[in-house]
């Protein structure tokens, strides 16, 4: 079965090119700029690719014809997506569009990559059938993608996700456990946001949920994240304490503290139960995760 991921050069993009090429998958990698995957050139094809372009989407489909198409791609730094909404419009909506018309044509099913940004964060804890609500333009723009996915012409399957952390493998940004760690083995004190509630997620869980999602070829909206509820707080206590580095860097604050462009909402976290249920899905504890970041 040969497996198409957007946005392979990501955190999340990283490690599933690597399951995906351990369970002999054959593997279409697509991102922009050069290829940022450790892995060796010949277990996967990548291409160069703009989604907000249709004409180099169209031409790597029809080329590959690939059966499953996993669509990560997005532009998702917060502020930068409130301050640049056109940019951000064209990436996350309109190459979407572009992405869902060439699996339409080529391709036998859908996965999109989604977030928990799509909620108010009045309440948390939301299960797959709350209503969306987002208050910033990078979650209105990902209701928007969502949308269009649930009125395409093929088999899809939405995955919401939270928070999303890991190790990194080459050259993708930081996400907070690797902030936390980088940090305050540099001695930099930092401060850390403890009025933010989310259900964070291991990117290895989150890679699993979407093999289950593959292999069970299942179709409609999943919630895939972590078990434990967490702040940003919490975990970088957490990680400070397991990786015995010096707390007394970090300060404790809420989101008020930060002149932010784009709003948070500021209790998400995910229901799994569905997932739980219907893919047999079993997310690890954030302190097992931990362990294997350790490794």
């Amino acid at each position: 079965m040969k497996i198409l991921i957007t946005g392979a050069n990501g955190l999340l993009g990283q490690h599933l090119v690597g399951k995906l090429i351990e369970e002999k998958y054959t593997v279409v990698a697509i991102a922009r700029g050069p290829a940022r995957l450790p892995f060796k050139e010949t277990a996967y094809t990548y291409y160069d690719v703009d989604i907000a372009t249709e004409l180099s989407v169209h031409k790597i489909f029809s080329e590959e014809q690939p059966d499953i198409i996993i669509h990560a791609a997005a532009m998702t730094q917060v502020d930068d997506c409130e301050l640049n909404q056109e940019i951000c419009e064209r990436i996350n909506v309109q190459g979407t569009s572009h992405v869902i018309v060439n699996a339409e044509q080529f391709a036998r099913k859908l996965i999109y990559i989604s977030t928990d940004f799509v909620f108010d964060g009045e309440r948390g804890n939301y299960s797959e059938e709350d209503d969306m609500g987002p208050v910033n333009w990078y979650g209105f723009t990902k209701m928007q993608a969502e949308s269009i996915v649930e009125t395409c012409d093929m088999p899809w399957a939405i995955v919401r996700t939270c928070l999303v952390y890991g190790n990194v493998l080459t050259g993708t940004r930081t996400n907070i456990i690797s902030w936390v760690r980088d940090s305050l083995s540099a001695g930099k004190p930092i401060k850390v946001v403890s009025d933010q509630i989310r259900t964070p997620t291991y990117v290895g869980d989150l890679v699993d949920g979407i093999m289950l999602i593959v292999k069970k070829n299942a179709e409609g909206t999943f919630h895939i994240s972590g078990k434990d509820m967490l702040t940003p707080y919490d975990m970088a206590i957490k990680s400070a304490a397991f990786f015995k580095l010096d707390a007394s860097l970090m300060t404790k604050v809420d989101a008020s503290s930060f002149s932010q462009p784009a709003r948070r909402p500021l209790k998400t976290g995910f229901n799994i139960s569905k997932a739980q249920k219907e893919l047999g899905f079993k997310p690890i504890s954030f302190e097992e995760a931990l362990l294997l970041m350790n490794k």
